[in-house]
């Protein structure tokens, strides 16, 4: 039945994977080189942790559960959408003897409705994102 998100979910994992490989690399050397700079500066008591857990307020990295959770809800919401329109719309809509034209239209209804409502609680998450901002940056 989502043979059609197979494909792209197995290309995003993969790739998310490689650039998070090559993102640590990278940071490695970042943080090799500024050991080096520093050199004979570094004090031990430089190192001393003043939180224990790495709260992190400044910048966009907030808002990113507040994406995955639009996102996650556009895709529910999607598939949601597409069960019901395939309920209404596609002639014979069980899974057992379904025509082969029936079983594509079903995969692009489902694929089309995620799709849709995935960006649609993308473009939600960035709204809100961007009056929040507006908001504090008037307060200011």
């Amino acid at each position: 039945m989502m043979e059609f998100i197979t494909a792209p979910l197995v290309v995003g994992i993969i790739t998310l994977g490689i650039y998070k490989l090559f993102e640590l690399f990278a940071r490695r050397k970042e943080r090799l080189t500024i050991i080096e700079k520093l050199g004979d500066k570094l004090d031990p008591s430089m190192l001393e942790l003043k939180h224990s857990l790495p709260i992190r307020l400044e910048g966009l990295q907030r808002f990113g559960t507040l994406k995955v959770a639009c996102l996650l809800l556009g895709i529910g919401l999607g598939l949601l959408i597409g069960y019901f329109i395939c309920l209404n719309t596609v002639v014979g809509f069980n899974y057992e003897n379904m025509s082969h034209n029936a079983y594509e239209a079903v995969g692009v209804i489902y694929g089309a409705s995620v799709l849709l409502f995935g960006g649609l609680g993308l473009l939600i998450a960035f709204i809100v994102e961007m009056k929040y901002l507006h908001k504090k940056n008037s307060e200011e």
